[in-house]
């Protein structure tokens, strides 16, 4: 389980394609608190870690990306040079200061605009049909594994939508939310009490 709350930005440093694609990230964690085996969001994608190297504030770290996870994923996430959004999992005790995020990536958005906010911007992303029914004004979203609260949804002629979220200044320097532009493509996770409501009013139907 995650919070939505990045703590560091990494870099795809290699690109491997075995039996699945195994890709190589460097970042500015501590191995030593890396386990092998353990659970990283890479941009809201829940990887297992099966190497790891490097020294304090150079480390690296391997993750398998299964044929799956590419395909429910932004379409040329997976390269060099690509920066990810970095949560290891939440621990007992730790401070949940977004939601509770799974790191099972839903679907992939599309940033629609981009308008400055006072300090922040507004940032507005369609939704594909089959996710647009999760979506709700003050509800919780998860955008490349970044915690965020949904400020308006327009639903659309297709039964596709609209929504927007605020970035504030902090968010889009720590992350790679402030970097976006329209047409670029982020990985969607709805608010997983969303889901599991749609799922209870769907079998009352």
């Amino acid at each position: 389980m995650f919070t939505g709350i990045v703590t560091a930005i990494g870099t795809i440093q290699e690109v491997r394609q075995t039996g699945d694609l195994r890709i190589v990230i460097a970042c500015p964690f501590d191995p030593e608190t890396i386990a092998i085996g353990a659970s990283i969001a890479c941009s809201g994608t829940c990887l297992t870690v099966v190497d790891k190297g490097g020294s304090k504030g150079d480390c690296w770290f391997a993750v398998d990306i299964s044929a799956e996870s590419v395909a429910r994923t932004v379409p040329g996430r997976w390269e060099q040079g690509t920066r990810l959004n970095l949560e290891p999992a939440l621990k007992l005790g730790d401070e949940l200061g977004g939601h509770i995020v799974t790191g099972h990536v839903d679907g992939v958005g599309t940033v629609v605009s981009v308008e400055p906010q006072g300090d922040s911007h507004r940032f507005t992303f369609a939704a594909s049909a089959d996710l647009a029914p999760y979506l709700a004004p003050k509800g919780s979203i998860t955008i490349d594994g970044v915690s965020l609260t949904v400020n308006e949804v327009a639903d659309q002629a297709d039964g596709a939508c609209h929504f927007g979220v605020n970035i504030i200044p902090h968010t889009g320097e720590v992350t790679t939310l402030g970097a976006l532009t329209p047409g670029d493509g982020v990985n969607l996770e709805i608010d997983v009490l969303a889901r599991y409501l749609q799922r209870m009013q769907s079998l009352r139907g």
